[in-house]
């Protein structure tokens, strides 16, 4: 092994510098340098492997020549993940999973792995934080016995690959990138330049062989996945598991897919038998509505190309302070502020006096601007003390000027709250001019806020 040496790596961005900074000249982030000891590789001639596909390695070819292939995407055996992944794995794809320690990360992927050997495919499920007999445990709650899935316990990057390329599975899970390390590199597994290298070293593994790899990773007490950000940019999908772990609900996001869309939105439940899919999650959403309550109203909102309904609740009281509190959970705090100011200018709806809460039930973010009117409606609810019938459904943006704008697919959205059972929705009126209601709905259109509040109060 060649003599190794010292440098300094950023645990923001990956930087390496020779001797310690204290911000980071590339991301200008303080204290984020750390001591890494790193080996300088032999030079040798490139090998290459005999099972290697076309296009990679040393062997370049024309992009005409490069054959197609209509099974390059496969799917995973549970619906909601296939959906945030675009239909499938894609093969030779690298995926990485972050969440909270306890989420459900190794239990959702030991399912797939479960459901991809029932198909008949090749798994290997690796994990350096758990021995085989404790994933025979974890596999026997789950009640999974496939004789297509094998199990290896190991942290050595080395290992793992010979291993890879003996067993040629079609679906590999490494259980989690911050545990592996190459043992020629002196830094300590988890450690910057052992997860870049561990990750460079499995993303050609990917491509050359095209065995379709899903990483785990550790996330840091701010929810972004540990290690370098040059992590995320390697790989093809990354994935965010995210909820509470004292609810039920899992909610799993894309951030990055280079094979579909990142608006998708995967529902999951964790129950003693692993997750379950929610394939209805609306209904979920709203079984326990207050009926008949002031300050609630149900707002439909797009996650990708799903539209979720959600209860979007506010609280008004009069403060008792100097400067009234706004404390705002499911939505963006600034845009609620510009809302409660748009209700008092244009609606003379008066929270100046008044302590505002917000809560969008379920633990959904609500991030499209149709969620204003929603908004909006819920606090002139609360502060009139008033109801929103319970079959009624608002959805729109609002400007400045009070004014109500159009909101991109109404239809698929009015199709949703008929399909639950709302007969009323209200919605902007150049949304709605070009559109038939279905049977049993009454579409408002509104142009303004004031509009909006006199037909509902």
């Amino acid at each position: 092994m060649a003599k190794g040496k010292t440098c300094y790596a950023c645990s923001a961005c990956g930087y390496e510098s020779p001797r310690w900074v204290g911000r980071c000249p590339s991301c200008g982030a303080w204290n984020t340098l750390e001591e890494a000891i790193s080996a300088v590789p032999e030079k040798g001639p490139a090998k290459l492997a005999a099972n290697q596909r076309p296009g990679t390695g040393a062997s370049a070819m024309r992009l005409q020549d490069v054959p197609e292939d209509t099974t390059l995407r496969f799917p995973t055996g549970i619906q909601e993940l296939d959906r945030v992944l675009g239909g499938g794995v894609v093969e030779g794809g690298l995926i990485l999973i972050g969440g909270d320690p306890g989420i459900g990360k190794s239990t959702l992927l030991l399912q797939v792995c479960a459901n991809l050997a029932r198909q008949g495919r090749k798994v290997l499920y690796i994990s350096g934080e758990e021995s085989a007999r404790q994933i025979k445990l974890r596999a026997r709650r789950l009640e999974i016995e496939e004789p297509g899935l094998y199990v290896l316990a190991e942290n050595a990057l080395d290992a793992v690959e010979q291993k890879l390329r003996e067993l040629q599975p079609d679906v590999a899970v490494v259980d989690s990138i911050q545990t592996m390390y190459r043992p020629e590199m002196a830094s300590a597994p988890g450690s910057v330049s052992q997860i870049r290298e561990g990750t460079s070293l499995l993303m050609r593994l990917c491509k050359e062989t095209g065995i379709s790899v899903f990483l785990v990773g550790h996330v840091t007490k701010d929810g972004a996945i540990a290690g370098p950000r040059l992590l995320e940019h390697m790989v093809d999908v990354v994935l965010y598991f995210e909820g509470d772990r004292q609810q039920d609900y899992r909610l799993l996001r894309a951030v990055k897919n280079r094979f579909g869309s990142v608006n998708e939105l995967g529902v999951f439940r964790m129950t003693g038998k692993g997750m379950q899919e929610v394939p209805n999650p609306s209904e979920e959403l709203l079984s326990h509505r207050a009926r008949g309550a002031s300050g609630s109203a149900v707002f439909c909102g797009l996650e990708g190309s799903r539209p979720l309904l959600c209860d979007v609740q506010a609280l008004t009281s009069p403060t008792f302070f100097g400067t009234p509190r706004r404390t705002v959970n499911g939505a963006d705090a600034g845009r609620v502020a510009l809302l409660l100011a748009v209700l008092e200018k244009r609606a003379g709806q008066r929270s100046y006096n008044q302590d505002v809460y917000i809560n969008v039930a379920g633990g959904l973010e609500l991030s499209e601007p149709a969620a204003d009117l929603a908004l909006c409606v819920a606090v002139a609810s609360s502060l009139k003390d008033q109801p929103v019938a319970p079959e009624v459904a608002v959805m729109g943006e609002v400007g400045l000027a009070g004014e109500i704008r159009a909101v991109p697919q109404c239809e698929r959205r009015v199709a949703e709250c008929a399909r639950l059972g709302f007969t009323t929705v209200v919605a902007p009126r150049a949304s709605v001019r070009p559109l038939k209601a279905p049977e049993g709905v009454r579409l408002i259109g509104v142009d303004t806020v004031m509009q909006a509040l006199s037909v509902l109060f």
